[in-house]
């Protein structure tokens, strides 16, 4: 261990004991501070060994909780007497309270002047903010703080009413502040707070003065001027008389009927069967028939045709449209010779051919043009394949008027000279694009190219004259008449119409290719076979649907084993396909319009032109292939005005038509588009690979590739 350093030489020696001052004397020193009482926090003194308390647990509440609660709402028995002597003793203390006020309300000042009696202390009191104050005077509609209860600051009842007319008609005294920290927020967030007092408010809705008000200003101008537009335009085309149409009247009556006319010289539509020049004869008939309105088909068809012109017509399924060319036909050969007359001639062939795609729709035309040639006593023929060519051979010895064939067996007849057309002059193609779209292209040319030449139309404008069309060409032989109504224009028809019709007017009514506005479609997603023939079965069975009604499937073996199933269900069926004889198929369609059947079971051959009245529901099982088909499907219901339903089931396999069905749904205004078929994928965009049939007009009204009209 070292030693210690000594002490440096330079530090100064302690001071002398002489040089410390000396203590002060007890005289100086101050007295020590008084006891601390209640000036401060005594602290506790921790006592040693100790074990600090925990704080209760959340389980011991909850379950102290709980068994208070149970107690509590324990049923508990109390005895009659013990309920007696509850209700005795609550009845006297109620008797007790009650002579208690009524002896505070005889105590009580009858006057104002006197103080009112100081409450009880036991009661409690209101927040500090809401208690009543004793002075009344008021400034700004708020409380002021009360004035001491003293002679000099005691006001009288009439200094109160003097601040009150004062503040009433001067204001609120200003050198006051109205502000009032006690006083309590209303809310105003749930509740608009008006500055205003409530019987201030102008929005009352039952105030006399308003609902008894005189004419304003404004209303009658509006009047005049709704005066002077009624005397510039005149009344609605339905209350004037026929010459006092204008231009812009049949405007408008041309876009009440969705009526669409394109070409020269082209006559107004009619309003009604009395401003027609139809004969009396044709109008007689038309009363029996039953006819009330025309369809806008016959509107506008009608008047072109008396006039001799060529015409394309172009119109919805179910629209009337055989009226529509059998009236101005039957007009036409009215004034000719009878064949059965002298100056006839039965050998040389009929007046007029109508041409049909199908047997079924030339029997339909059959049926309806017999309702009006018949009491003109002319003969109508019909020519179709299934029946004996020997048979129709002897129907047409003694000559008819009008003959309705399909365009097959019209050209055997003609090449056996069963039939000659030396005479014909009058040519209606009643579902052209139809009639090309099953191969008879070849057919019609030939039977068009067999008619006689010389009553040819001229290519010029004499062709839209009414005059020189119905002029007569050297004896009784008249310019020929052609007449179709196709949906769409595909190249082989628009070849026809080119060379056989001259200067045609094209009428066209609504939206060629959508669906009846009185057909409500509706879609449902079901796939398989199975699942689909109970949902059929559903749909039959909750008898929501009156027969007849029609079922549409795609291959005949498939027609034939829900026809089928459906008579297992407890329905009539029969069926309707290429596989039948004509005499099968007539019997199938002759009990369906009987009502002795309740379903008919057919593929897309009885989808075009057959009329079977009264079709309330129309069931597709398959899906079209294409989105024509399925129109002309849906258009067997709804026919002339009724309203119908079409219920179609769909699955993986009709993704090609998604589109276009979903396009056809959203134009309906009847016709709601499930969200399945809205979201489905194959929907949302045509097909890869389809291109749109649209070309320009071409400038004499024709329209190249498969267009709609």
């Amino acid at each position: 261990m070292s030693a210690i350093p000594p002490p440096p030489p330079d530090v100064p020696p302690p001071p002398p004991s002489d040089a410390i001052p000396p203590p002060p004397s007890s005289t100086d020193i101050p007295p020590p501070p008084p006891p601390l009482d209640d000036s401060g926090p005594v602290l506790k003194k921790k006592v040693v060994g100790t074990k600090k308390k925990d704080p209760p647990k959340v389980e011991e509440l909850l379950k102290k909780k709980f068994e208070a609660d149970a107690a509590k709402a324990k049923v508990r028995f109390i005895p009659k007497a013990e309920r007696e002597r509850l209700a005795k003793e609550a009845k006297i203390k109620e008797e007790q309270d009650a002579k208690k006020r009524q002896e505070a309300a005889a105590k009580a000042p009858t006057n104002g002047a006197s103080k009112p009696q100081a409450k009880p202390s036991n009661v409690p009191k209101e927040p500090a903010s809401m208690r009543p104050r004793e002075g009344k005077g008021r400034s700004n509609g708020k409380q002021q703080a009360a004035p001491k209860n003293t002679k000099d600051t005691k006001r009288t009842w009439e200094d109160l009413q003097e601040d009150m007319i004062k503040e009433r008609y001067l204001g609120p005294d200003l050198s006051h502040s109205a502000f009032s920290a006690n006083k309590k927020r209303k809310r105003t967030r749930d509740k608009f707070n008006f500055d205003w007092d409530a019987n201030e408010d102008t929005t009352i809705t039952n105030d006399p003065i308003y609902q008894n008000r005189t004419p304003s200003a404004i209303e009658i101008k509006r009047k005049e001027k709704a005066d002077l537009s009624t005397q510039k335009f005149g009344k609605h085309w339905s209350a004037k008389r026929l010459e006092d149409m204008k231009e812009r009247d049949w405007r408008i009556f041309k876009e009440d009927f969705d009526i669409q006319t394109k070409g020269g010289s082209i006559p107004d539509p009619m309003r009604n069967w009395q401003e027609s020049t139809l004969p009396k004869q044709l109008m007689d008939v038309i009363d029996q028939v039953g006819y009330t309105d025309p369809t806008p088909i016959q509107r506008a068809a009608i008047p072109i045709a008396l006039k001799s012109r060529d015409l394309i017509g172009v119109a919805v399924t179910g629209s009337g449209k055989t009226a529509a060319f059998l009236l101005p036909l039957l007009v036409y050969i009215s004034n000719l010779p009878r064949l059965d007359s002298p100056e006839g001639d039965k050998e040389a062939g009929p007046y007029a051919i109508i041409l049909a795609p199908t047997r079924e729709l030339a029997q339909q035309i059959e049926l309806e043009a017999k309702k009006f040639a018949t009491p003109l006593k002319f003969t109508c023929v019909s020519i179709v394949g299934g029946h004996s060519i020997e048979e129709q051979a002897y129907r047409l010895r003694d000559g008819a008027e009008i003959v309705i064939a399909t365009p097959g067996r019209l050209v055997d007849c003609i090449e056996r000279r069963l039939l000659v057309l030396a005479q014909c002059c009058y040519i209606i193609m009643d579902e052209a694009d139809r009639m090309i779209d099953l191969g008879f292209e070849d057919p019609v040319n030939r039977i068009l190219d067999a008619l006689p030449v010389q009553n040819e139309k001229p290519d010029t404008d004499d062709a839209e004259s009414a005059a020189a069309m119905s002029s007569y060409l050297g004896g009784q032989h008249r310019y020929r008449q052609t007449m179709m109504y196709t949906a769409t224009m595909p190249s082989a028809v628009e070849r026809i119409a080119r060379k056989y019709l001259r200067r045609p007017a094209i009428v066209t009514i609504g939206n060629v290719g959508e669906a009846v506005e009185t057909v409500e479609q509706r879609v449902e997603f079901v796939s398989g076979e199975d699942r689909r023939k109970k949902r059929l079965n559903e749909i039959l069975a909750s008898r929501q649907y009156a027969p007849p009604i029609i079922v549409f499937v795609n291959i005949k073996r498939n027609c034939d084993a829900v026809a089928r199933d459906v008579r297992h269900m407890g329905f009539s069926a029969v069926t309707l396909h290429g596989s039948k004889t004509q005499d099968q198929r007539e019997a199938a369609l002759a009990s369906l319009r009987a009502g002795n059947t309740d379903v008919l079971v057919a593929t897309d051959l009885a989808g075009r032109g057959i009329d079977v009245p009264n079709v309330s529901l129309v069931v597709n099982f398959n899906m079209a292939h294409n989105i024509e088909s399925y129109t002309h499907r849906i258009g067997r219901t709804g026919r002339a005005g009724k309203s119908g339903i079409a219920i179609t089931f769909l699955g993986p396999e009709d993704n090609e038509v998604m589109y276009d069905l979903k396009q056809m749904m959203m134009k309906s205004n009847i016709s709601n588009v499930p969200e399945e078929l809205r979201k489905h994928e194959a929907s949302q965009q045509k097909p890869k690979g389809r291109q749109p049939n649209q070309k320009k007009d071409d400038g004499n009204g024709f329209l190249s590739g498969n267009k709609k009209w």
